[in-house]
């Protein structure tokens, strides 16, 4: 018996219609090997526009806004300046022109070394070691063998590289001296019998390009037709044959066309027929802007960018294709740029400083820029999470103090803060005077100048009443005549200077320091004095911690914002806190006098 075979498709067929057969007519589709030369993509490059920009806007994105530096400032300006004196902006950019119209190109890093067939050692670099750098194109520089070790860290890419130079000859050059930067990536370049590079961008785009520029100069072509002038003449082909009426006919022509021009008025015979013909421009527009709009798909490009036009629609702004036009760039910068430069940066750090300091980092800057308003809600924004998340004392203070620096200075509030509060990290905060301090404060006593001395600062209450009206109700009576908050009491001799103005730390410049109404408040007894308010602040946190780091010392064991009330003997289960504002007057610089 003999076997039948069954062939089970997956897919609709309809004889009827020949779909899902062979006389299918989309059965002869296939997609071939695509043919574009390195000649193709050059003319492209300089004879078309399109082309052009699909080339360089995702470049130039890649590099306009740069990256920033994570240092100290000394040596930010250190890396910025070995940045700018060997070009590395500028020259990666030429490069990635370079990889993107012709499938590669990469960055030769000069360490003037004899044999550059050798691997490069970042930590053999020292300071100026790098010479310069130079953008080679894959017309100068083949790629060799594939590297076949599956223990090798460059598995699957060229082992090294020769460079034709028509000085030097042929010379070999190991991957590890060069930032290789390819164009549209092989799938497989196993399977590839190709160069080693990768492919022009424009390959794949070029169909649509094409398409894009035909069908504008299909249109431009329709204008010289805008307008026909149509004159029927009886017997007018019968008549051609004789050359005097073809003579007649065209001076008849030249008159005709001249009695219109000087009074608007065409004289025909009575016989003759005249009428014009226009063309119909409507909806060509439409049919450019989709070819356009193909091709923007097809490069990943807004339209908006590509174009420099305003988006259509109402209510439009074009923000999200941006931002996500934006969102692909950072990606690149990240996944592709960052791990090519990764030699290249080790080096340039040793170049700059000459060794390399495990804290310096770079973050690539965003491209996306906020507007004034923009900045100014996420400086409200972040002061007030801040401050409510210091309030609730959840967070130690010195712990929220690094936080606090991170959030403003990740959100781009306070430029430079991180640096700043860097230098003063010079030891711990300590605290401050939980106990009475009136009887220091007491023997204290104004100076003039900035020698070393030991320091007390404090603040007084500018809204006394407002308190005193609070304590009468609570019983509390003896308020003190002096109501003040203290900031640091410093036995340990320093120059003053280095403290800083209260108004570097959030004041806004005015003498007064305002504590709003709410947030955590108590009533308890606190050294030698029976009741006093404590409250928080986390500016007079910041600013106690800002003296202690500027050298100073804090004779206490904690520091907690509080206004020392009374002395006198109290039931302190009976008052509730102070929920008011608290208005602190200018800070008061003293000397401690130790009698």
């Amino acid at each position: 018996m003999a076997n039948v075979a069954t062939k089970i498709r997956d897919g609709l067929v309809n004889l009827v219609s020949n779909l899902g057969t062979p006389r299918d007519k989309a059965a002869s589709s296939f997609y071939g090997r695509p043919l574009f030369t390195d000649d193709e993509g050059s003319n492209a490059y300089r004879g078309t526009w399109l082309a052009r920009k699909i080339i360089d806007i995702p470049a130039l994105d890649s590099c306009r806004k740069w990256r920033g530096w994570s240092a100290d400032q000394k040596q930010i300006s250190a890396m910025e300046a070995e940045e700018k004196r060997l070009g590395v902006q500028q020259k990666l950019l030429d490069a990635l022109i370079r990889a993107r119209l012709s499938g590669g190109a990469a960055l030769y890093i000069g360490t003037g070394d004899s044999n550059p067939v050798m691997p490069l050692r970042p930590e053999s670099i020292g300071k100026g070691g790098i010479r310069h750098l130079n953008v080679l194109s894959k017309r100068v520089l083949q790629a060799g063998e594939l590297d076949r070790d599956p223990e090798s860290p460059g598995y699957g890419r060229p082992a090294y590289y020769t460079l034709s130079s028509g000085v030097a000859g042929t010379v070999r050059i190991h991957p590890s001296r060069l930032v290789i930067l390819q164009g549209a990536a092989k799938p497989d370049p196993e399977l590839d019998a190709g160069d080693g590079w990768g492919d022009s961008v424009l390959m794949a785009l070029s169909k649509a390009i094409k398409d894009a520029d035909s069908s504008s100069g299909n249109i431009a072509s329709l204008v010289f037709e805008a307008k026909v002038d149509v004159i029927k003449i009886p017997r007018f082909m019968a008549m051609l044959a004789d050359p005097v009426y073809e003579q007649q006919v065209l001076q008849r022509l030249q008159l005709a066309a001249m009695a219109k021009g000087i009074n608007g008025a065409l004289l025909l015979d009575k016989d003759e027929d005249y009428e014009q013909k226009t063309a119909n421009f409507s909806g060509l527009t439409d049919v450019l802007l989709a070819f356009m709009q193909l091709v923007s798909g097809a490069a990943d490009i807004p339209i908006t960018r590509l174009l420099g036009q305003s988006p259509g629609g109402l209510n439009a702004s074009g923000d999200n294709d941006i931002r996500n036009y934006y969102d692909r760039i950072s990606s690149g910068q990240e996944l592709v740029l960052s791990p090519a430069l990764q030699v290249l940066d080790e080096c340039l750090i040793r170049s700059a400083l000459g060794t390399r300091p495990k804290e310096v980092f770079y973050n690539w800057r965003s491209l996306w820029q906020t507007t004034d308003k923009e900045r100014a809600d996420i400086g409200k924004t972040t002061a007030e999470s801040i401050k409510i998340v210091a309030e609730t004392k959840l967070i130690p203070d010195d712990v929220m103090t690094t936080v606090a620096v991170n959030m403003l200075t990740e959100a781009g509030v306070a430029p430079g803060l991180e640096s700043e509060m860097a230098e003063y990290a010079l030891s711990a905060p300590e605290g401050d005077d939980p106990d009475d301090d009136e009887d220091r404060r007491a023997a204290a006593t104004p100076v003039a100048d900035a020698a070393p001395r030991s320091l007390y600062v404090h603040r007084d209450v500018q809204n006394v009443s407002e308190i005193a009206a609070w304590a009468r109700g609570q019983g509390i009576t003896d308020l003190r005549d002096d109501l003040h908050v203290t900031i640091v009491h410093s036995s340990q001799a320093f120059d003053w200077i280095k403290a800083g103005n209260a108004n570097d730390w959030g004041s806004d410049g005015r003498d007064e320091l305002v504590i709003p109404e709410g947030g955590p408040r108590a009533v308890e007894p606190l050294g030698g004095m029976s009741a006093v308010i404590l409250f928080a602040s986390s500016q007079l946190v910041w600013r106690h911690e800002s003296i202690i780091r500027a050298g100073g010392s804090h004779d206490f064991e904690d520091y907690t914002p509080h206004i020392s009330l009374t002395k006198a003997p109290i039931d302190l289960s009976k008052v509730e806190p102070y929920r008011g504002r608290i208005v602190l007057g200018p800070e008061i610089f003293e000397e401690i006098r130790e009698d």
